[in-house]
């Protein structure tokens, strides 16, 4: 294996982890206005008053619901890249399927970005994280001329 196929395995890697521990925790949202609110795609858990602490799994908005299918699928993705290019060391012909599956995964987790402030109720804050959203994506996702 070359230098740079080891490199974008360990990136890949890096990137499959954080997607599954970022879905794991429930600290996407963080408040602490009349106790400790803490929201995720998969938990969310309230502290009210000195309680003890109680978690649960939300009802999701349709937007939060399509972002947390496209980091799963996006994870899924990621990890066929890690072991395609792994498999690359002995068959360096799996590496073009490796980059359209990493591409994919990537363009797959920019969407994401860009549909889930769409699931505020509040316009001014899903339209303002949407368009820094869709900033971030299209420096991504796009090609540099």
């Amino acid at each position: 294996m070359d230098k740079l196929t080891i490199i974008s395995g360990t990136l890949f890697l890096a990137a499959d982890v954080f997607a599954i521990v970022s879905l794991a925790m429930p600290d996407w949202i963080i408040t602490d206005v009349g106790g400790d609110t803490r929201l995720g795609l998969m938990w969310s858990c309230m502290t009210l008053y000195n309680r003890h602490q109680v978690c649960y799994s939300p009802e999701l908005q349709p937007e939060w619901f399509m972002a947390l299918v496209c980091i799963f699928v996006g994870c899924i993705l990621i990890t066929a890249t890690i072991i395609l290019l792994a498999s690359s060391h002995w068959d360096r012909n799996v590496i073009p399927y490796a980059r359209w599956v990493g591409f994919t995964a990537m363009v797959l987790f920019c969407l994401a970005a860009v549909i889930f402030p769409m699931g505020f109720h509040i316009n001014e804050i899903a339209l303002w994280i949407t368009v820094i959203s869709e900033l971030f994506a299209g420096k991504v996702c796009l090609p540099h001329f």
